[in-house]
């Protein structure tokens, strides 16, 4: 497949052009020519050093990530950037991002794929950033505990770091929010929306007595063990398209 098809393919499946105005990030093929080729492509949550030499080893054409390396413009490409783009032009790797376009997806994104890890029934979009949505909100099957619901979290893949949970929502969990990544901003629409708990990556001082004063229950289940349902669900749809396909994992802990 050609690599313009491919990114083009996967702009129209993840609607990236309605994210343009309100994500740093430069959705789409930020590197490769538009004449390149792709027999084998592999996601990764991070474009970084560590990806970038198993996307290589791996004989990939072009690396997915979710987190990119453009972000707000590129005025100069030095130290780090310099080291990694060299390493991908060296390695005629291409690299496709997908930030907010996959967080959101109500598909393919983070946010449905941890939806539907955790049960969640009646999905719909939650987490309003300007005309678009990054996260969803559905009710559990059966409830949860706190500490079910925080068990349940710990299955990712957190690099051996626990989910933290703000103890203030009820002792049933039935009503879920969810914007994966850092996405505790998101806690005063989850109250307004009256669910019982909202599942993000990572959390911000001020949640602790936003939480509390809500009477919300806030997990924070770690910023990359939130984010690999995307990248994993676009190499399944990819695989699809007659492309082989690598999914890296690299967890940080984080």
């Amino acid at each position: 497949m050609q690599l313009s098809t491919l990114a083009d393919d996967l702009d129209d499946r993840l609607d990236t052009d309605a994210y343009a105005d309100v994500d740093a990030s430069a959705n789409g093929l930020q590197i490769g020519p538009d004449e390149g080729t792709v027999e084998h492509a592999a996601f990764a949550v991070d474009a970084a050093a560590a990806t970038i030499e198993d996307a290589a080893n791996a004989g990939a054409d072009v690396l997915v990530t979710h987190h990119g390396l453009i972000w707000g413009g590129l005025d100069r490409v030095t130290d780090r950037e310099y080291d990694t783009i060299s390493a991908l032009v060296e390695n005629d790797i291409a690299l496709y991002v997908s930030h907010l376009p996959l967080d959101g997806h109500d598909t393919l994104g983070n946010a449905a794929g941890l939806a539907d890890y955790l049960g969640l029934d009646g999905q719909e979009p939650f987490g309003t950033l300007g005309p678009v949505t990054i996260g969803q909100r559905g009710r559990t099957a059966e409830s949860y505990t706190v500490a079910e619901l925080r068990e349940r979290l710990s299955g990712l893949d957190t690099g051996g770091q626990e989910p933290q949970v703000l103890d203030f929502g009820p002792d049933e969990i039935s009503e879920v929010a969810i914007v994966t990544g850092s996405g505790a901003d998101w806690l005063g629409e989850a109250a307004d929306a009256g669910v019982d708990a909202l599942v993000t990556g990572e959390g911000k001082q001020q949640v602790y007595h936003e939480a509390r004063e809500a009477g919300v229950h806030v997990f924070l289940g770690g910023h990359y063990a939130t984010e690999t349902f995307g990248v994993e669900r676009l190499a399944d749809l990819v695989s699809e398209w007659g492309i082989e396909t690598t999914v890296l994992s690299h967890p940080t802990g984080l």
